[in-house]
C-alpha cells in the first residue's frame, strides 16, 4: 500500500475528515467520546495546528482510497503542569499530540515515519525538546516512545495511568522538497 503524508491545511472538508478519524480512534483506544477539556485542539484545529507558525499536523492517507490511516500533531508546549514549570517552555519545547494509526496499519513503520516527520519539523522550527504524555493502558505505547528516544520524566500514578515523557531533539536528515511525503509501506 502506498501512503501519502500531508500537512493539515485550512480546508473545511479535510479538517472534518481528520476530526472524524480522531474521534473514532479516541473511542476505540480510550472508550469515550468528546471531552471538552481534553479535545479543544481537535475542535479548533486551526488555532492549535494550522495558524501558529511553529505548530503543524500531519495526516497519512492511502494513495489508492484517500482514507486517513494515521495522524500526528506537533505544537509548542502549552500545558500548565506544576511539575514541569521549570523544565519546559513554549519557546524551547514542542509537544506531540494525536498520534493515531489505524489498527489495520500498525506494526509496519507508519508511526515511526509520522514521528520522524514531526521531529524534523520541530527541529526546523528551533525547538530543543519534545514532550508528550501517554498512558500505561495503551498497549505498546511506552515501548514505542522509548524506541523513538523518549525517557520517562514522570509516572503520574494517577487514575488515567499517565506517563509524561520527553527527549532532546535530534537533527534528522529529512529534506522534503514538497508538502507531500510519500512512503511505500507494506501492510
Amino acid at each position: 500500500m502506498k501512503v501519502i503524508i500531508r500537512k493539515l491545511v485550512d480546508d473545511s472538508k479535510q479538517i472534518q475528515d481528520v476530526q472524524k478519524f480522531l474521534f473514532k480512534m479516541i473511542k476505540l483506544e480510550f472508550g469515550y467520546d468528546y471531552v471538552p477539556e481534553w479535545h479543544q485542539d481537535i475542535i479548533k484545529m486551526d488555532e492549535y495546528y494550522i495558524n501558529p507558525n511553529r505548530n503543524n499536523f500531519f495526516i497519512a492517507y492511502s494513495e489508492e482510497t484517500g482514507e486517513i490511516l494515521a495522524t500526528i500533531g506537533i505544537r509548542a508546549y502549552d500545558k500548565d503542569f506544576l511539575e514541569f514549570m521549570h523544565l519546559y517552555s513554549k519557546d524551547t519545547t514542542s509537544s506531540i499530540w494525536r498520534l493515531f494509526v489505524d489498527r489495520r496499519c500498525r506494526r509496519c513503520g507508519l508511526a515511526s515515519k509520522m514521528f520522524s516527520i514531526a521531529e524534523n519539523f520541530a527541529n526546523n522550527m528551533g525547538y530543543d525538546d519534545i514532550y508528550l504524555h501517554t498512558h500505561k493502558t495503551l498497549p505498546g505505547a511506552i515501548q514505542f516512545w522509548k524506541k523513538m528516544g523518549f525517557v520517562v520524566a514522570l509516572d503520574a500514578d494517577d487514575e488515567l495511568e499517565t506517563v509524561h515523557m520527553d527527549k532532546k531533539i535530534v537533527g534528522l536528515d529529512i529534506n522534503p522538497l514538497a508538502n507531500d511525503f510519500s512512503y511505500a509501506v507494506k501492510l
